[in-house]
């Protein structure tokens, strides 16, 4: 698969060859459902928590007589009836998380760089650097590529000034090639990568 390299100023720079084994599958919804499940649940703090009867501070003595009153038979005000008492079934501190293989989420990772592939939402820009870390400046070159809703992936490490200009962008996330990710691809509308990252992903698949 064979795609233009831009610059971040709209200029051609050239083409690459795209391999196909990465960005030519035919994208399966059901893989990448499954890994941006497994990455949400992983990421939930799952400290939510509500007192049983046994943590609730109130008196223990049985509120009145087992037999003759004509009510329900009760021995602690702590009972999840009364105000102030427990909370019946409520949620407790636990892990949200659970496993997904290896090999599936790697797999799903090329489904996604498929699906942008495909989608005609995927653009490769020669690197990203900026002289000076100014929003506004950044702001001006993503207008003239038609960016204002992406994930845009350096390499190694990302230019300090592009990070910082892109920092106060809405809809923008800026990541390095070692944190590409199954929901922030698909989150947003275009993906972005490097001459670097590409290369950087082809290493890694092989």
């Amino acid at each position: 698969m064979k795609i233009e390299i831009t610059t971040l100023e709209g200029a051609e720079a050239g083409s690459l060859e795209l391999d196909e084994a990465i960005f030519g599958l035919e994208p399966r919804a059901d893989l990448l459902h499954r890994c941006v499940r497994w990455q949400l649940a992983k990421r939930q703090a799952g400290t939510h928590q509500t007192k049983q009867r046994g943590e609730i501070a109130r008196t223990t003595k049985k509120l009145y007589k087992q037999k003759g009153t004509g009510n329900a038979r009760h021995g602690a005000a702590s009972a999840p009836q009364f105000r102030g008492g427990a909370r019946a079934h409520g949620p407790q501190t636990r892990s949200h998380a659970h496993d997904l293989p290896k090999k599936v989420r790697a797999l799903a990772l090329r489904h996604a760089l498929s699906a942008k592939a495909k989608g005609s939402a995927l653009v490769v820009v020669d690197d990203v650097r900026l002289d000076e870390g100014k929003t506004k400046v950044l702001k001006e070159r993503f207008g003239k590529l038609g960016l204002s809703n992406a994930l845009i992936i350096g390499g190694a490490e990302v230019d300090e000034n592009f990070a910082r200009s892109a920092r106060n962008l809405p809809h923008i996330d800026v990541l390095p090639v070692q944190g590409i990710n199954v929901y922030d691809i698909l989150r947003r509308e275009k993906l972005v990568l490097t001459r670097a990252a590409v290369d950087a992903l082809e290493a890694r698949f092989k």
